[in-house]
């Protein structure tokens, strides 16, 4: 009966039986009409696994949650704070306790407000846009008649083992499965009456699993030599063969970028490029070495909290630094590093457990029991890493926290350089402890006066003085200083200097007097760096942070950086001398502060300098301002002074009295005289401390070269992460724990104490765990079958759709985590199934109506190949595919097209799979997503599959496609053994599509290569340009027009069913 009719009818019984009683809301006839709705509209589409069940029986998950879910739980679900009427539909107790009746359909308002005529009364509201069907009230009627027995929902719900029957298909076929996954399809399309289909033949099986676990179509002599075994392990062979190859590793890893959001560039406006294929690699040598999952998992999620984690598993951490970046001006640090957190925290939840925990940042889910608290507990474990906000414009700093990336013999070279550094430091404090007894034997028998010779300059002399005498340039004004005259500052016009571009193994000494005129809670007194957030604060400052002095050296601020803060105020409206000192150590251990001439207490703040703090601009020191910063406002300051050298106390304690003289008659102390000599006049010391300069300089210079790439390291101590309201970075609320929702099993108890990344990574991968086995044997599925168990991949909550074959899900995801995650295992079981092997193409009559989109797989699924799938077969074939792994991103033709263009390779790197494409964030590689490749933006578990003129346009008439169809064409004119046309179109015809061409099928292409001869046999320069297409030059040997009318052969055969389509 056709649906419209269907609605009449309900329409003129609910009519009737409003007229006879008005109060009982149309239940007289109802009864009748509704029973034949669903007998004839909803019995053919029973879910394929209920052999078990009454044919009547109603099933809460499957039949009524995706109703309830869609029509009611956004008012009535889990969303305490938007519950409308205080009606909880989303669980047992909150329905049932006025709205739902067991066994009483007539006295449930939910049932009753459903087919309500009343357009106050109907259940969802006229003005909501949803409504619920005829069929779908019917199915609430009769679960209510049956008791309205409620079930968690179906992924919340830990896998049990399942019995695996062996079902007899049909009498004309062989009885049962050798492989346990045909019996659980075989068992579904017996309950649907359907038959499965034949095997495919050998062709497209080797064409369909070729692609499936390499990413490119077989060879011609791949296919003969599997055409001629005929014994029973000819498809193991290729199988294992096949997962050995190192183009596996590539292929899954295609995929896997996709979920990891992976790009060659930070995104966001600027979209800069950054340096993360390191990552990448790592993937694809993870999948080639057959990593268990749950380790795959692990080592992407916390490898740097593995015990004696190393430098592979470190890496693996980068995947959650893969998110967008931002760099542009005015953009506020903290809602950035926000954003970053969620979307780590979205990415594991999206790709390892798919829910949708973005859609509780703001509020409570609507449709799953994840709360708005939830979201950040799981936000907490990704908020404790030393992060800005925002990376460097100036400079070419890597985020932090980093990885450096040295080769095996720079890894000995930097063991051998700290080496050199440990032994030259011993020897200089050595050489102070022996020149420090002769300097005490020296003054104790006669003094300073009797010495021999001392320096010409017994104190450092600065390298550059400012004492502030001039007046300033308007608006800084001059003032009475503490010598003098003084400059006081605005904040926001700054005085330059004309030195200080030190490195960070440079001793150096930098001193002032200043007076702030309030307890600030920022400002800059001096710096040398180009800029705050701009440049990541490269370089290195003074600054007030709540009213305390912090000296810092900078490569990338927070984490790459020394720094220190005082432990006490400095005090306000009053001159202070103060001192900032370094030895050059690049450490926080050699920063000192003095006030007054005196070392005050300070505490480390930062204490990781293993990078350059030269570079990015601004080159000299600049005093009271900073771009994009808050400068010393109506700060004073007086004497500044700049040394190339680590002052001793004496000269500190000079410069602070004002008096930088050295005077062999006055009366200093013993001790101090004694530290002074051995830092400035002792030849041995210095010989020492050069010494052990140099080394510094070395083991920097050879840091400094190295690559770097942003990985996961946890603070000391774990950072406070909020609850938002509304999820906005400036509203905090109460402070949440890392934890996990009620609804999936808690973590264990010896873990939960302290939680960290390591211990969501073990949770996750706990085999009892409802979801994270399930959605990894689910995106396994769907590489194979181009349809996943579960159609919404990213959602396996109450909003997607359940699984075609729930008991296949489950047995599947309990097999892959009992034989230790084993993923070639489990793709090698799933491509040995006789479902896997079957034909694509139906014969059965009634498949329309019983199953029409295929979710019983009585036959094989086709679809169109991935874009990269589609680039790397046209490059194979034409005998241009770059085998070489990894490395850096390849610049193909089509870059040079992009929305935000670049400059594309020469040579090899315009050939390379696909995978290593270089990718753009706000500009992807436009043929790649023509072809419905992910932009990656954020984590995508699925793709979509659109067709559109474009893609046929760039698959006919893009270079890359040209030149490699010129290449194939030209292999075949040049190995054929004559002019024997027939024979050439039949190598190319199974080149491409993998089989051997039909009568038909050869005589067009033979009319087709006929045509294109006569035309460029006439038109010359149309053939010139044709084969110039491209950086590779034609082969002058060949007849040029059979080239060009070959290549377009070629090309056409490309863009061909068999080409284009999986089957």
């Amino acid at each position: 009966m056709p649906r419209h009719a269907m609605r009449d009818l309900s329409t003129f019984f609910m009519a009737r039986a409003s007229e006879r009683n008005p109060n009982q809301r149309k239940r007289g006839s109802w009864n009748f009409i509704v029973s034949l709705i669903y007998v004839v509209a909803l019995a053919p589409f029973a879910n394929a696994e209920d052999a078990g069940e009454p044919d009547d029986a109603i099933q809460f998950n499957r039949d009524i949650r995706p109703i309830l879910s869609e029509n009611c739980f956004h008012c009535h679900g889990p969303d305490d704070e938007n519950r409308e009427a205080g009606l909880h539909l989303d669980t047992e107790e909150g329905a049932k306790d006025w709205a739902i009746v067991e066994g009483d359909w007539e006295a449930s308002e939910v049932w009753l407000r459903m087919v309500s005529d009343d357009p106050d009364m109907l259940m969802p509201p006229p003005d909501s846009e949803r409504k619920v069907t005829p069929e779908q009230t019917e199915l609430v009627r009769r679960w209510i008649e049956q008791g309205a027995h409620y079930q968690s929902h179906w992924s919340f719900i830990s896998p049990t083992d399942v019995d695996v029957q062996n079902e007899v298909v049909s009498s004309d076929q062989s009885p049962g499965a050798t492989n346990e996954i045909d019996r659980f399809i075989n068992r579904a399309l017996t309950k649907a009456g359907l038959q499965p289909e034949g095997e495919a033949d050998k062709e497209t099986w080797l064409r369909r699993v070729t692609f499936d676990l390499i990413g490119i179509p077989p060879t011609l002599s791949e296919m003969d030599a599997f055409l001629a075994d005929d014994s029973p392990m000819d498809k193991i062979r290729v199988i294992d063969r096949l997962l050995a190859r190192p183009e596996y590793g590539e292929r899954m890893a295609t995929d896997w970028l996709d979920a990891a959001r992976y790009s060659d560039t930070y995104g966001y406006q600027v979209d800069r490029d950054r340096f993360v294929w390191p990552w990448r690699d790592w993937v694809t040598n993870a999948f080639n070495d057959n990593m268990p999952y749950d380790e795959f998992v692990t080592q992407q999620l916390a490898g740097d909290l593995l015990p004696d984690a190393n430098r592979e598993q470190i890496l693996a951490t980068t995947f959650n630094r893969l998110h967008p970046q931002k760099v542009e001006g005015g953009s506020v640090p903290e809602e950035f590093r926000i954003e970053y957190v969620a979307d780590r925290a979205q990415t594991v939840a999206t790709a390892m457990m798919g829910l949708t925990y973005e859609c509780c940042r703001c509020h409570n889910h609507k449709y799953d029991p994840i709360s708005q608290e939830n979201y950040f507990q799981l936000n907490a474990f990704f908020d404790n890493i030393d992060e800005a906000g925002l990376y460097s414009y100036f400079t070419p700093s890597v985020p932090t926290p980093t990885l450096s990336l040295p080769t095996e013999e720079e890894e000995r070279q930097l063991k051998q350089l700290q080496s050199d550094i440990v032994v030259a430091e011993q020897r200089l404090r050595e050489t102070i402890r022996e020149r420090r007894e002769h300097w005490r034997e020296q003054l104790s028998q006669s003094g300073l006066s009797s010495i021999g010779t001392l320096p010409e300059h017994r104190l450092a002399e600065p390298i550059a003085s400012l004492d502030f005498e001039d007046e300033p340039k308007s608006p800084n004004q001059s003032v009475e200083g503490k010598v003098g005259k003084a400059w006081q500052l605005t904040g926001d016009d700054a005085v330059a200097t004309e030195v200080g571009n030190f490195d960070r193994s440079q001793p150096f000494t930098v001193s002032l007097w200043m007076k702030t005129p309030d307890l600030k809670e920022r400002a800059v007194v001096w710096h040398r760096s180009r800029a705050w957030t701009d440049a990541a604060s490269r370089g290195y400052e003074l600054l007030i942070l709540d009213g305390k002095l912090q000296w810092s050296q900078i490569h990338f601020w927070p984490g790459n950086a020394i720094s220190v803060v005082t432990d006490e105020v400095i005090p306000v409206g009053e001159w202070v001398h103060v001192t900032a000192t370094t030895e050059g150590s690049s450490s926080a251990a050699g920063l000192k502060i003095y006030v007054d001439g005196k070392a005050v207490e300070t505490s480390v703040v930062r204490d990781a300098l293993t990078k350059q703090i030269q570079g990015g601009g601004g080159d000299n020191i600049t005093i009271g301002e900073r771009m994009r910063d808050r400068g010393f406002k109506k700060g004073a300051v007086d004497q500044f002074r700049v040394f190339d050298v680590c002052l001793s106390d004496l000269e500190i304690q000079q410069l602070a009295r004002d008096e930088y003289e050295f005077y062999t008659e006055s009366g200093w102390d013993q001790d101090q005289v004694i530290d002074h000599a051995l830092e400035r006049w002792d030849e041995e010391v210095a010989s020492a401390r050069t010494k052990l300069r140099e080394a510094r300089v070395a083991k920097c210079k050879l840091e400094d070269s190295l690559d770097e790439i942003m990985v996961m390291r946890e603070l000391p101590e774990q950072r406070p992460t909020h609850l938002l309201a509304r999820g906005v970075y400036d509203s905090p609320q109460q402070v949440v724990q890392p934890g996990t929702p009620d609804f999936l099993p808690p973590m264990k108890s010896d873990d939960s104490s302290s939680p960290n990344r390591l211990t969501l990574a073990k949770w996750l991968c706990d085999r009892e765990h409802p979801l994270t086995s399930r959605v990894a044997v689910n995106r396994l599925w769907q590489i194979c079958f181009g349809q996943s168990l579960v159609r919404t991949p990213e959602d396996f909550g109450s909003q997607g759709m359940p699984p075609t074959h729930p008991a296949l899900l489950d047995w599947l995801a309990l097999d892959l985590a009992d034989n230790d995650w084993d993923l070639k295992r489990m793709m090698k079981q799933i491509m040995l199934s006789d479902a896997y092997g079957r034909s694509s193409v139906s014969t059965q009559d009634k498949l329309a109506l019983v199953d029409p989109t295929n979710r019983l797989l009585s036959h094989f699924p086709t679809y169109r190949l991935p874009a990269e799938m589609l680039r790397d077969q046209a490059l194979a074939a034409g005998g241009r595919l770059v085998r070489t792994m990894g490395g850096p991103p390849a610049k193909p033709y089509e870059v040079e097209v992009s929305f935000k263009p670049t400059d594309r390779d020469k040579g090899e790197g315009l050939y390379r799979r696909s995978l290593y494409t270089y990718w753009k964030r706000t500009s992807p590689a436009p043929v790649m997503t023509t072809l419905d490749a992910a932009k990656r933006d954020v984590c995508r578990v699925q793709r979509e599959r659109t067709a559109s003129p474009l893609q046929a346009f760039v698959m006919l008439n893009g270079p890359q496609t040209i030149e490699a169809s010129r290449g194939l064409a030209e292999k075949l004119i040049r190995d054929a053994s004559s002019s024997d046309v027939k024979t050439v179109l039949r190598d190319a015809f199974r080149v491409t599509t993998s089989r051997r061409p039909t009568q038909d099928q050869l005589s067009v292409l033979i009319d087709l290569y006929e045509e294109q001869l006569n035309y460029f046999q006439t038109h010359e320069t149309a053939t010139n340009e044709f084969l110039s297409i491209g950086d590779s030059e034609p082969d002058a040997s060949l007849d040029a027009n059979r080239v060009a009318a070959m290549t377009v052969v070629v090309g056409t055969l490309l863009n061909f069913d068999l080409c284009l389509v999986k089957r």
